[in-house]
């Protein structure tokens, strides 16, 4: 997973956005340094408000010189809510064939348990990634608190800002799924299509344009790869009629109106597109690289979607800065949830 690069001008206003209603973050990497640097930023800042998963007095000492003192803490060896939390894991697994014995090992991981404590509404999203992969992330997610109602699939997205562009939202995308579904079907890039038009709602703060990407616009190509593409979009437009959204259609004629106009004449979304869904990882992750190297573009991700309460991925070459800007975005998911 890349590096996430932050656009400092969303950022600030995502920061903004959460800090009008604060909400609890916790955060089970308190034996990272970016973590506890980042926590000291973010309580300083008034961005959320902060559970650090731990033993209060290592982390103290290991964030000597950092001001913690508005954080709360929890150990899950000690917490009293410890017994609740193994009996709620067990309940939830045991027919997975999960022992109570190993349900208590498992809640003493602290992302399990910093998931457990979003699960049990003792904190309102969580962070995690600096110091575990994206599958030690998302696994606790799924199997605690599961997908939101209505969702079959969990993706991801990308917030990309693009300096001195006139397309999207003021140079504002959301480019999906760049990061976890290597090669969905058409049923499962429908549901990515849907749930990148609600998180560009709730990230960028304008009406989305989605434009099913494909190698073709309005037949000009016959393949079956271009019939995914065609059989998505009659399914996002079947479940979701509500959405500005079409395909199949080339890049350009998404993004540029006079081509827009050529090829996909009458379309609403030819030359407006601000969500780009991309048929597969390999189009979708190559895309964003190349925008953010070669357009010198903020890449900001990958978020999650999908699941029922905000938990979200770090990349383990994140900085503390980019941290404070995950927790802001998760506070700011889990405004629009609530």
């Amino acid at each position: 997973m890349s590096r996430k690069v932050i656009s400092m001008e969303f950022i600030e206003s995502i920061i903004e956005r959460a800090k009008q209603t604060k909400k609890t973050i916790v955060l089970p990497e308190s034996d990272d340094m970016r973590t506890l640097q980042a926590a000291a930023e973010i309580l300083e800042k008034g961005i959320a408000n902060l559970i650090l998963v731990g033993n209060k007095a290592k982390i103290e000492a290991q964030a000597a010189g950092l001001d913690l003192s508005k954080a709360q803490f929890a150990d899950p060896l000690t917490s009293s809510s410890r017994e609740d939390y193994i009996h709620t894991f067990y309940e939830l697994r045991k027919a997975k064939g999960i022992t109570l014995e190993q349900a208590e090992k498992i809640m003493s991981d602290p992302v399990f348990w910093a998931v457990m404590m979003v699960k049990k509404g003792d904190a309102d999203g969580m962070v995690s990634g600096a110091a575990h992969s994206t599958a030690d992330t998302i696994r606790p997610a799924l199997q605690i608190i599961k997908t939101a109602p209505g969702v079959k699939l969990v993706s991801s997205f990308f917030v990309l800002s693009v300096p001195d562009c006139e397309y999207g939202s003021n140079g504002n995308f959301v480019f999906a799924d760049c990061a976890l579904n290597i090669n969905p079907n058409a049923d499962e890039l429908s549901e990515i299509a849907i749930a990148s038009a609600k998180s560009f709602k709730e990230m960028v703060g304008a009406q989305p344009k989605v434009a099913m990407l494909s190698f073709s616009s309005y037949g000009s190509g016959k393949d079956e790869l271009v019939e995914k593409v065609v059989e998505a979009t009659r399914l996002a437009k079947e479940k979701a009629p509500e959405l500005t959204l079409d395909g199949e259609l080339q890049a350009d004629a998404a993004l540029v109106p006079s081509v827009g106009q050529s090829k996909a004449k009458g379309s609403s979304v030819a030359g407006q597109a601000n969500v780009l869904v991309f048929p597969d990882l390999n189009c979708g992750n190559i895309a964003y690289k190349l925008v953010q190297r070669l357009g010198k573009a903020k890449a900001f991700g990958p978020v999650l979607q999908g699941i029922a309460k905000p938990v979200n991925d770090l990349s383990r070459g994140c900085s503390a800065t980019d941290i404070v800007g995950v927790v802001a975005m998760t506070a700011v998911q889990a405004q629009a949830q609530s």
